[in-house]
């Protein structure tokens, strides 16, 4: 990064949406941390700088010795030939039957996690965002969603007032190198 500066004022911005849920928008409860570990595939997100580009992207989700859950994204740039890997940390906000976390990849610096639709049967597929409605993820357990699964997601997301227009769907059959 050429300034510092900038970066610096970047990472402050990020610390400071830390555990924020989109205005009028509730967090899953009932919610059961067991079930929500392992990995999930990345269906749909909204555009954002940290992911852009990157296809075939799955987080994946285990226990920490501290009660907190240990957080895997990983993604392949197709245009780099190269897969790009963040591990971090996540904490329960409003304690562990609530779906909403803080997660950090920096630090002391966290950004939100609110888990907002969850198929309470198996947990198949989940729609989570940020902070605020600038950040959206459709994920499912499989690479795949089925069409009927995947069209009611995004008419739930856009009644709750995400931009479901500018979804990036994310490819999970790029060829790529497996490390």
């Amino acid at each position: 990064m050429k300034n510092p500066w900038l970066l610096l004022l970047s990472l402050c911005l990020i610390a400071c949406t830390g555990t924020e849920t989109p205005k009028g928008l509730h967090p899953v409860t009932h919610f059961k941390p067991d079930q929500y570990l392992g990995t999930w595939y990345e269906i749909a997100r909204l555009d954002h700088s940290f992911e852009r580009g990157l296809q075939q992207v799955t987080a994946t989700y285990s226990k920490r010795e501290d009660g907190g859950i240990n957080v895997v994204n990983r993604g392949y740039n197709p245009k780099k030939q190269k897969w790009k890997e963040a591990e971090g940390k996540a904490y329960f906000v409003d304690g562990p039957d609530t779906g909403k976390l803080k997660v950090s990849f920096f630090g002391p610096f966290y950004g939100a996690y609110n888990i907002l639709v969850l198929d309470r049967v198996n947990y198949n597929f989940s729609l989570v965002a940020g902070p605020d409605r600038d950040y959206l993820w459709i994920l499912s357990r499989t690479p795949e969603l089925s069409y009927p699964v995947k069209a009611e997601l995004i008419a739930r997301a856009q009644s709750l007032g995400f931009d479901t227009s500018k979804l990036i769907f994310v490819e999970h059959d790029t060829p790529g190198p497996a490390n």
